[in-house]
């Protein structure tokens, strides 16, 4: 893949994210499909990019999400 291909995946103030970042959550989130939630605050360590700018997958409570890089800061 060529360096203008690349996707640009950045957090909700503008920091470029790059795989195994760690992040923070900076709002109360809703699980869908579950009744819980992700509290602000929690730490996702070692995070993986997606084919979608918008999105990252990481782990979250023993369990792997899809989560919205505008709910996160690089921490």
């Amino acid at each position: 893949m060529s360096e203008e291909d690349e996707l640009i995946v950045r957090d909700s103030n503008g920091a470029i994210l790059k795989e195994g970042d760690s992040v923070t959550v900076i709002k109360d989130l809703k699980v869908r499909g579950s009744s819980g939630i992700i509290k602000r605050g929690t730490m996702v360590k070692h995070i993986r990019l997606t084919d979608n700018a918008d999105e990252i997958e990481g782990k979250v409570e023993k369990s792997v999400m899809v989560l919205r890089t505008e709910f996160l800061k690089k921490a």
